[in-house]
């Protein structure tokens, strides 16, 4: 065995400091975050039946496929069961009917 035995015990120093992971906060804040949660709090508020039309031409260059990951991304941490369609200009978002345990 070599002489050195002794000095490789001793734990190597840590360059990063250690966390708790019950303290972090776990939300993702992407770039696209303000956008995201001004849909998803007006989504709240739309009555049964309604869709939100967003512009396309207004969310500042997003593109359509970054732009519905991110509002379903969302909507599933902040337990909320959308659908959405889009065309050529519009991106549109509601909330998905949820059924009744005895209606399906």
């Amino acid at each position: 065995m070599g002489k050195d035995s002794k000095a490789s015990d001793k734990p190597p120093e840590l360059k990063y400091r250690q966390v708790k992971i019950n303290g972090l906060d776990k939300t993702r804040r992407g770039k696209h975050y303000d956008l995201v949660l001004g849909i998803l709090q007006q989504l709240r508020t739309l009555p049964p039946g309604s869709a939100m039309e967003i512009p396309l031409a207004d969310v500042g260059g997003i593109g359509l496929a970054n732009l519905r990951s991110a509002v379903h991304r969302a909507s599933t941490s902040h337990e909320l069961e959308i659908e959405t369609l889009a065309d050529e200009k519009n991106f549109y978002v509601w909330r998905k009917k949820v059924e009744k345990e005895g209606n399906k």
